[in-house]
């Protein structure tokens, strides 16, 4: 059975799975790596489980559209969207505290700031 060593905010989580075992359907039924793993859709458009991969990395399948639309130059950094992963063999992963931002689409503008606009000494 694959053993999952799971870090994260200076913590190690460490469990064996079954093989064929996704780590965000367990988190979702309430087991390992539940309540550390950071995740929402499960479909691979979100990207907030995306964790780095320390060891293992060479047991997994080459990144799927999903992970390289999302991830984008994080793929180079040893970035992986757990929910895209079914384990086989033992693996090391590492989540950040803080999200990943959104990846941005070509051709549209990110919105930081928001001030409110008035007519207030404007000649109508």
């Amino acid at each position: 059975m694959p053993t999952i060593t799971f870090h994260k905010q200076g913590q190690t989580f460490t469990d064996e799975v079954k093989p064929q075992t996704n780590l965000v359907v367990r988190a979702g039924i309430r087991q390992f790596p539940y309540p550390n793993l950071r995740y929402e859709c499960g479909m691979g458009k979100c990207s907030k489980c995306a964790c780095r991969v320390i060891a293992g990395a060479e047991h997994l399948p080459p990144p799927n559209w999903k992970e390289k639309k999302q991830l984008g130059e994080r793929l180079e950094q040893g970035y992986r969207l757990a929910c895209q992963l079914w384990i086989e063999h033992d693996i090391e992963l590492a989540q950040d505290d803080l999200p990943a931002p959104a990846p941005v689409a070509a051709g549209t503008v990110a919105v930081t700031t928001v001030a409110a606009v008035t007519t207030e000494g404007v000649d109508a």
